[in-house]
């Protein structure tokens, strides 16, 4: 049986907030540990019938950046569900939560630019 890791390294600032992430896996290429902005990582606890979750973020992310990336988190979850349980209806209002949001962003991102 083969055996692989997935690991994340959090430099902290004084006041215990995330300046620095770190990612590395075990199969991944290129090796060693590559800089991030932000992870979450979601884990199943089938006894309590519960989700536990991480989610980070460097105090430098820009907050459009970290709304993009919470949309294709969603947006990906969907695919994992479709591929999963076949579900089209959640997979549907999943994928219409996402483009709603996504347009959203966009004019958000659309204002900063204009103002910026």
């Amino acid at each position: 049986m083969k055996s692989s890791k997935i690991t994340f390294s959090i430099l902290l600032d004084s006041d215990n907030v995330p300046e620095k992430l770190y990612w590395d896996a075990t199969d991944k290429n290129p090796k060693g540990e590559e800089k991030t902005l932000a992870f979450c990582v979601s884990i199943w606890d089938h006894v309590q019938h519960n989700t536990l979750k991480i989610d980070l973020w460097a105090k430098d992310m820009p907050i459009l950046d970290m709304k993009r990336f919470y949309v294709e988190t969603i947006g990906g979850l969907a695919e994992s569900l479709k591929n999963a349980s076949n579900d089209d209806y959640m997979v549907n209002e999943i994928n219409n939560l996402c483009e709603k949001l996504g347009k959203y962003v966009t004019e958000e991102s659309k204002k900063e630019t204009y103002n910026g």
